[in-house]
């Protein structure tokens, strides 16, 4: 076992770990300072500062189920790092930290069984767990969505009781980031924002208190919960656990100096502290590791500060998964990532789930952009250096990490991880020369966030210790070289002794593969894998072999085509002596990096700087190289959405040609479109359009328009999809009423609403009645609103309404020759009015393959049943003078407000719209004259 040389000494402190200060929460192995057992402790009550419903230690105080004692461990050695830090702690814990869990595919979903279960004897771990230990992959590259973002998140949930119900608290914290963020936020009955934040965490697992699933009582929170997230393993601990007063001492413990503000956020934000505090005891009960104190980046995080976009319409508009094939990249991520770090893309995929609702923000991004764009020197200057950083924060969060045991995989993992920081302090300076032109605001602040001269102070003490030559490598050989020899000469004699052996055991094989190639005439050569150790390879026709046979010295042989690969008895011999070697080599070189992170604990915090740095900046460069390949342009943002020859972004990225582009306007005085035009002329594509191009501006890009103005959306929602969920025993009819539901709930005046065919699951007369109230309430808002519909009758609001306005997709009639018939072509341009176009299901039923009698039947059945139903509805010419009004007066404000024209071309724009008013209320008088007649 290896012994790091770190003091033993405990902290008082709790929370500590016992190298460098007290661990956060219980740990199976250490006594970290429970001063109480369940039996000892008294009956605590509410204190004052604890609100009701809160889940503080006046929680679940009955007795669980205990879990069996496990079986003994052989003692560490003496003076090991951890050999003298057991008591009886670990055994109060152990039968008191009793947990549950399921794998929520295998459960039942009107029944979820979670139950409290004893773990079995000798098994500290169930088979539904794993030991998720963080490991340095870096093969994944920005194209590799599914590797970066695989789950590795574990998120705590509480939810207040009594008056305090909906109240909800979250912790999250990301197994490859060392990284905290806290949430608390009241939510209404629907838990749309808790399901929505947990979609966009993309939980590994999901952690509850066990009295949200009491059997036959769970709560509709936890039942939603497991409905929504069937893949994600599901972990119950016992309410007690989620205590805010632990919560607040484990983040005073862990967060490091630059973000320890986070105290004054948090500490009367009882639920998410009670959130934190499970979730640091649970993560270090099943990792198997603490966390160094003042390592972790802890940071609060309110609703208010991004929009919202729920999870059907992150689903409906393909932000992230493409709905016909989830492994294409036809996505809104697909189009924007052109990222070069890992870190990059997690920031990317974050900021189109949830995209930015601060104009400022916003602005200094795209200005970076602009820069970026039009500095082609600054472009690639820093693409060439974003591209060589490894992930920041996955190499941070195993740094802060202090293994509990001393393995041979612990040693390897730091001494790799200490050549990957070394790897990474060496580029801040090329980062900082390629930034040191930079002209707007955030630039200049990145660069000189690099200046930080803790930056400098750890490269130099990595360097007094670890060789100049020691550097990141690919391949397993390579790597295994770079580790062995990592720490300089002379600083340990033994250490000196050791590499000297591998080396002479590592010519040794090479030199006796050669003397077996010689003997045997045979092309032999040296290869490595770090699964087969050293082994022999060979390419050859199994023609040129005597009697097609390899000599029989030769062993486990394998042969793919004309590749062998094998190895013998002394060879294998050699890569165990070779393997002991490298174990003492690792041993003592772990000892030195020990004390060498002991050294620089205290300054690696800059290195959260520079992973915020690196992810940001690859983010703002992979929106510039979109803008390179597409003619984008810089939105503005005003109280007007209005896009000049907009188009699809991922439709371009699909198609052969350019997409038909569109023109959009909606203000305050005409914020509710309604769209009609035949099937497949493109309304649904629109309205999706108009929703990527908002969440692009939002996260600080340019969008695919001539010309970009934008309203901040709060809240973004679809309603587009029409299929079944079988899942949940819904039609077609009773989806669409629960979306549009959750709409008429959660919707404000800064929403974004998109509607497409509304109530086509029930008749035609229910469907026109439910879609003329749902408009209705709609109108009362100040939302932006885009209304796709086939019911014509729904027009016919323009009328009633002043802030509506008819749009509709036109197409041309054609004759086709071959069939002697009229055939329908798809302009997909936008024009005003509602669609001239009667009756195109019945045209589009006659190009499909229905027989021709019955489409003469439903011709004529149509005709009746329209000469009965529809009643003309005219405008009176009252209304057409006040509608003319109306809009004269909403433009002259929006010109108040937003106008940027200098006063020609404002005296020319106000005439204009003096000419527009006469022409609209001459139109007036004409209506008027006609119905006298």
């Amino acid at each position: 076992m290896l012994r790091p040389q770190v003091s033993s000494t405990s902290s008082s402190a709790p929370g500590a770990s016992p190298a460098l200060g007290k661990a956060p929460g219980l740990g199976p192995r250490y006594n970290f300072g429970l001063q109480e057992t369940p039996h000892s402790r008294p009956s605590a009550l509410p204190s004052a500062s604890t609100p009701p419903g809160t889940s503080g230690a006046a929680g679940d105080q009955s007795s669980s189920t205990s879990l069996p004692d496990r079986p003994p461990r052989t003692p560490p050695a003496q003076g090991s790092y951890f050999g003298n830090k057991r008591s009886n702690a670990e055994n109060i814990f152990a039968s008191n930290f009793t947990f549950g869990t399921s794998s929520s595919s295998a459960r039942d979903r009107n029944y979820p069984r979670i139950l409290k279960t004893p773990l079995p004897a000798g098994n500290p771990q169930r088979s539904g767990y794993k030991s998720w230990t963080p490991q340095m992959g870096y093969s994944a590259t920005s194209s590799s969505a599914a590797s970066i973002h695989s789950p590795s998140v574990i998120v705590a949930v509480v939810e207040g009781r009594g008056l305090a119900r909906g109240e909800i608290g979250m912790a999250s914290i990301d197994l490859k980031s060392p990284q905290i963020i806290l949430s608390q936020f009241a939510d209404n009955t629907t838990y749309a924002k808790v399901i929505t934040k947990l979609k966009i965490l993309l939980p590994l697992e999901i952690i509850m208190s066990n009295t949200a699933c009491v059997v036959g009582n769970s709560t509709k929170l936890f039942t939603l919960i497991t409905e929504n997230f069937k893949n994600v393993n599901f972990t119950t601990i016992q309410r007690k656990y989620f205590n805010e007063t632990k919560g607040l001492e484990y983040i005073e413990q862990l967060c490091i100096a630059e973000f320890s503000t986070v105290l004054m956020e948090v500490q009367s934000k009882y639920y998410c502290l009670a959130a934190v505090a499970a979730l640091l005891k649970y993560v270090e009960f099943i990792q198997n590791s603490v966390y160094a104190p003042k390592s972790l980046k802890i940071c609060f995080q309110g609703s208010e500060q991004t929009a919202m976009i729920d999870s059907s319409s992150a689903q409906n508009l393909e932000l992230l998964i493409n709905n016909q094939d989830s492994r294409n990249n036809h996505t809104l991520f697909g189009v924007l990532n052109y990222t070069k770090t890992p870190g990059g893309s997690r920031r990317l995929r974050s900021n189109i789930l949830e995209p930015l609702v601060d104009i400022e923000t916003i602005n200094m991004r795209l200005d970076c952009v602009q820069e970026l764009l039009q500095d082609e020197e600054l472009f690639f200057g820093l693409q060439s250096v974003i591209s060589r950083f490894l992930d920041t924060e996955q190499l941070l969060s195993v740094l802060v990490q202090i293994p509990k045991q001393d393995t041979v995989n612990a040693a390897e993992s730091k001494i790799t991880n200490l050549i990957y920081l070394k790897h990474t302090l060496e580029l801040v300076d090329p980062l900082k020369i390629a930034l040191k032109n930079c002209n707007t605001p955030l630039l200049r602040a990145y660069c000189g966030s690099l200046e930080d001269k803790r930056f400098g102070i750890i490269l130099e003490k990595i360097k007094t210790v670890i060789n100049d030559d020691a550097r990141y490598m690919k391949g397993c050989l390579n790597m295994r070289t770079q580790k062995c020899y990592a720490v300089r000469s002379n600083i340990n004699e033994f250490l000196d002794i050791a590499r000297r052996t591998y080396t002479e055991i590592v010519d040794d094989i090479a030199g006796m593969i050669s003397q077996l190639a010689e003997k045997y005439s045979l092309p032999l050569r040296t290869s490595f894998s770090s699964a087969r150790g050293f082994f022999i390879q060979m390419t050859i026709d199994c023609t040129a072999l005597p009697n097609n046979q390899l000599p029989s010295e030769f062993i486990k042989i394998s042969k793919v085509k004309n590749s062998y690969t094998f190895t013998s008895t002394d060879l294998i011999k050699m890569n165990e002596r070779c393997q002991e070697s490298l174990r003492e080599i690792y041993h003592m070189t772990y000892m030195i990096v020990c004390k060498l992170l002991s050294e620089i604990y205290e300054h690696v915090h800059c290195l959260y700087k520079l992973s915020d740095t690196v992810s940001m900046l690859d983010m703002l460069l992979s929106f510039a190289h979109a803008c390179t390949l597409s003619d984008y342009v810089r939105p503005e943002f005003t109280d007007t959405l209005a896009i000049k020859q907009g188009w699809h972004p991922i439709l371009e990225k699909i198609s052969v040609e350019k997409p038909i582009a569109n023109n959009t306007f909606i203000t305050e005085g005409s914020n509710f479109l309604i769209i009609t035009g035949p099937n497949m002329s493109g309304k649904s594509t629109y309205l999706k359009q108009i929703a990527l191009c908002q969440i692009m501006a939002q996260i600080g890009s340019y969008v695919p328009a001539e010309y970009a103005s934008f309203r901040i959306a709060e809240q973004i929602f679809t309603r587009i999809s029409t299929d079944d969920d079988i899942e949940t025993n819904s039609s077609t009819f009773m989806k669409e009423m629960k979306e549009i539901a959750y709409i008429l709930h959660n919707a404000n005046n800064k929403s974004l609403i998109l509607i497409d065919e509304l109530g086509r699951g029930t008749n035609t007369e229910e469907g026109i009645g439910i879609c003329y109230a749902i408009c209705e309430y709609l109108l009362s808002l100040k939302a932006f609103t885009l209304f796709a519909t086939h019911f014509l009758e729904l027009c016919h609001i323009e009328v009633l309404y002043p802030n509506v306005e008819n749009m509709h997709f036109e197409v041309q009639h054609v004759k086709n020759t071959s069939r002697n018939k009229e055939a329908i072509l798809y302009t997909y341009k936008l024009s005003r009015g509602l669609t001239e176009e009667k009756n195109y299901g019945l045209q589009a039923a006659e190009v499909s393959s229905l027989p021709p009698s019955i489409v003469l039947d439903a011709k004529e059945i149509t005709t009746q049943i329209t000469r009965q139903i529809l009643q003309n509805q005219r405008s009176t010419p009252e209304m057409e003078r006040q509608r003319a009004v109306y809009r004269l007066a909403t433009r002259l404000v929006q010109t108040a407000r937003n106008s940027q024209l200098d006063p020609d071309s404002l005296r020319t724009y106000l005439s204009n719209l003096k000419k527009k008013y006469e022409t609209d209320f001459l139109r007036a008088e004409q209506v008027s004259g006609n119905t006298e007649e």
